[in-house]
């Protein structure tokens, strides 16, 4: 992985709230859990505490990613950039020419992307395509699902 993937100051916080639930609530509360079951006694037919190392073992690893991706970031905040053409953290209103459909991305981190609320990653086709563009611009995306054409209608920092 590259270092410095950049990240959005929202989607630092966010990450660091799910380390802190992970570490102090999650981490405690799956111990008790391996606790509870050996002293069930026979732990090779334990199915419970089977689950709950499993389980530890989700943890401690997205503990460990997260702890990594925080240290690799280059923490960017987007009210911050002044820039004329479209840029990492940029909200972008645009057309699709063929459905004539209204869309809004703002492009962010790997780590914080989530199309549903409107968060593309900075790696993906759509924002690959639209940096340095600018407002009025036509942009080709390219995508496992076919090429679509979108008219930047305008570009801003929040």
């Amino acid at each position: 992985m590259a270092d410095n993937l950049p990240i959005t100051v929202k989607g630092k916080a966010k990450l660091e709230e799910e380390l802190q639930q992970l570490m102090y609530t999650e981490r405690p509360n799956v111990i008790k859990a391996i606790e509870e079951a050996r002293s069930h006694g026979d732990i090779s037919e334990n199915a419970e505490y089977e689950a709950a190392k499993e389980r530890q073992g989700m943890i401690e690893a997205r503990i460990a990613q997260i702890q990594g991706s925080l240290a690799g970031a280059e923490i960017i905040d987007p009210a911050q950039i002044k820039s004329d053409r479209i840029v990492f953290g940029a909200s972008v209103e645009m057309t699709d020419l063929e459905t004539e459909e209204n869309v809004k991305y703002q492009i962010v981190g790997v780590d914080e992307a989530d199309v549903k609320e409107g968060r593309i990653s900075v790696m993906s086709p759509i924002a690959r395509a639209l940096i340095g563009k600018k407002a009025g611009e036509t942009v080709l995306v390219r995508s496992p699902k076919g090429d679509r054409e979108f008219e930047v209608t305008k570009f801003y920092f929040e």
